[in-house]
């Protein structure tokens, strides 16, 4: 019991982590489609995204492999519920779709 226990801080370092790319991601899409820099914004953003999972993954996991497979669940948990969230946001009209006669 007490080894589950110790492993709970672990899960929620890896939730963070994960809101913290998948939501990085969702929004970096939404930013990037509609810019004329969007090469630069998708790349800035998966090297900034993936260093802070990466730092992140080996501070809570670096000395055992339970706490590495803790905040690696943790992790999906986080995109499992980003995911659903994000399903559930209706953008009914994008902004990077634009429409025959819309010089805006």
């Amino acid at each position: 019991m007490n080894d589950v226990l110790s492993l709970l801080p672990a899960v929620f370092a890896g939730i963070l982590l994960g809101v913290i790319f998948f939501g990085g991601l969702w929004l970096t899409v939404n930013k990037g489609l509609g810019s004329k820099r969007a090469t630069l914004i998708f790349l800035g953003s998966l090297i900034l995204r993936m260093a802070i999972i990466l730092i992140g993954f080996y501070f809570v996991g670096g000395d055992s492999w339970q706490k590495m497979l803790a905040c690696l669940g943790g992790f999906l948990i986080a995109r499992i519920a980003i995911t659903n969230i994000t399903k559930k946001i209706k953008q009914t009209d994008p902004v990077f779709i634009k429409k025959v006669g819309d010089e805006n």
